[in-house]
């Protein structure tokens, strides 16, 4: 287990978008006839957008204006830059910022404009592709109608269509997963299959065709950076999903429901009945999060894996984790924004950091479970049950010995002889609820905003109802498969007590091997 969480982490992060932005896209040709250059305005979802101009009202008159805006917007161009201005056009083209960025705030929403200049201009011929999207799918950024795609100086025989998402190939997935952890940058003909999987813009020009073979996208799209675009609160480490089948589809389920949600939140404004729709979002929207990547599912299954035989600890420690989670992001809101009222870049930063420090307790606790397990340290006999359970395990275990030297390692600590204590559980809550969700950051912030908080609040803690749901039957999957393992040829029989012993061990070397690389992914 600890190899397969490896495997998958050693891949770009792939999470579910918290960031949703409605796209409008001006085209530039030149004399020639040649795309030269695009300008972007890109209109943030209202969540978000609050969550950006949270603390920069600096001169107190209830409005965030343009000027107040302008070293955001600055800053963001610089990341930007960093991620090819979410921009894969033609043949390979690379763009540079012009200098004329600029963010305005009105109803709630953050429009970002700016423009950029091919280094190389490029002829359009009778398909040139131009995709605008985030790969690693933290930004979701959508060109809604034709509409919304101007051409500007273009030859009088172009047109725009819009083509919608492809699933991605069962081959690319498979070559993206083949990836290794030192591979910072797709090859030029896996980045080109990888376009289309976000939606196209394509544009024709006449009948002189350039082949579509030779249209790829800039190879820099898969980096695995722990700051945000736009200064957004830090993306959850996770495991490397499908964006096809079944988990595609779980993608667009939790883009749905979080969309959805700030809408309701936003509606509460005028209408307090939006209450009970908020509930059942927040809610389904918590379920649909745990299911896809994260480390609170992993660390609590694994942690009851290596641990635990009762099945309602892994229930309890699955509820109080979650709880703690929505507890987190909301005295971090409280705190931060509302008493100290700090930007939204100075939140994200503090909420890396508060990630990064769960990340370390995660490794510790597999360090600890590691070492427990192997040398049986917190042996104890306390529980009447378990000592009489460990004395018949003691001694099958040396007239075992007698007979097989070979085997001494296994009676060092028998399964069921360890259980963790409430200082280790509580280091279990800690170390999965100390990190706060996200997408509850800023739907906080955005209730906070509009005087809705008591609804913000209650919408995070229906949020972690949904996540204590989904991570509690993973939690219980895992009991059920070790109890399953433990009847093998009967409760006490060899076979059985060893299948345990190793399922224990792979159980807390997944805590420790996950715990060590969500660090290594987050610096």
């Amino acid at each position: 287990m600890a190899a397969l969480a490896a495997v998958f982490l050693a891949q770009p992060v792939l999470a579910h978008p918290h960031i949703l932005i409605d796209a409008k896209a001006t085209i530039r040709f030149d004399e020639q006839g040649r795309v030269a250059g695009l300008h972007h305005s890109w209109t943030f979802d209202t969540a978000f957008s609050v969550w950006m101009v949270q603390g920069l009202d600096t001169d107190g008159d209830g409005t965030v204006s343009p000027a107040e805006m302008q070293e955001l917007a600055n800053e963001n161009m610089l990341g930007l830059a960093e991620y090819g201005f979410y921009t894969y056009a033609g043949d390979d083209m690379a763009f540079e910022a012009v200098g004329d960025q600029r963010m305005s705030y009105e109803n709630n929403r953050v429009t970002l404009d700016y423009s950029i200049v091919a280094t190389a201009p490029e002829p359009v011929g009778e398909r040139f592709e131009l995709g605008v999207y985030d790969p690693e799918y933290y930004v979701a950024i959508t060109v809604n109608d034709v509409a919304d795609v101007t051409l500007e100086n273009a030859p009088d025989d172009c047109a725009v269509r819009l083509e919608p998402p492809v699933p991605m190939s069962r081959e690319v997935e498979e070559r993206l997963y083949a990836l290794g952890p030192e591979v910072l940058e797709l090859p030029p003909d896996l980045a080109a299959a990888m376009r289309g999987t976000q939606g196209l813009v394509v544009i024709n020009c006449g009948a002189a065709a350039i082949p579509a073979t030779a249209v790829e996208a800039v190879a820099d799209v898969a980096r695995a950076r722990p700051a945000a675009p736009f200064g957004g609160p830090p993306p959850e480490v996770g495991l490397n999903l499908p964006r096809s089948g079944f988990f595609g589809w779980l993608q667009q389920q939790q883009r749905d429901f979080y969309a959805a949600l700030t809408g309701a939140l936003d509606a509460l404004r005028t209408d307090w009945t939006a209450f009970w729709v908020l509930g059942g979002l927040s809610f389904f929207y918590g379920i649909f999060h745990a299911a896809g990547p994260g480390h609170g599912k992993v660390v609590i299954s694994s942690y009851v894996l290596a641990n635990e035989s009762q099945l309602r600890r892994g229930v309890v420690l699955s509820g109080l984790s979650a709880l703690m989670q929505s507890l987190v992001a909301i005295g971090f809101v409280l705190v931060l924004a509302g008493l100290l009222n700090l930007t939204s870049t100075a939140l994200g930063e503090a909420a890396h950091w508060v990630g990064v420090a769960s990340y370390g307790m995660v490794a510790l606790l597999g360090l600890w479970l590691v070492l427990r397990k192997l040398f049986g340290w917190g042996h104890s006999h306390h529980d009447h049950d378990d000592h009489h359970h460990h004395h018949h395990d003691h001694d099958h275990a040396h007239h075992h010995h007698d007979h097989d030297h070979g085997h001494s390692m296994h009676h060092a600590i028998a399964p069921g002889d360890i259980r963790g204590d409430w200082r280790e559980q509580l280091g279990v809550v800690l170390a999965v609820g100390l990190r706060p969700c996200s997408g509850a950051l800023v739907v906080l912030v955005f209730a906070l905003s509009q005087g809705v908080l008591a609804a913000g609040i209650a919408a995070v803690l229906l949020m972690g109802l949904g996540t204590a749901i989904t991570v509690a039957a993973l939690a219980t999957l895992a009991v059920t498969a070790k109890g399953l393992a433990g009847r093998i040829g009967g409760a006490d029989s060899a076979v059985a007590r060893t299948l345990v012993w190793w399922a224990e061990l792979a159980g807390a070397l997944c805590v420790l091997g996950f715990g060590v690389l969500l660090l290594v992914a987050s610096f």
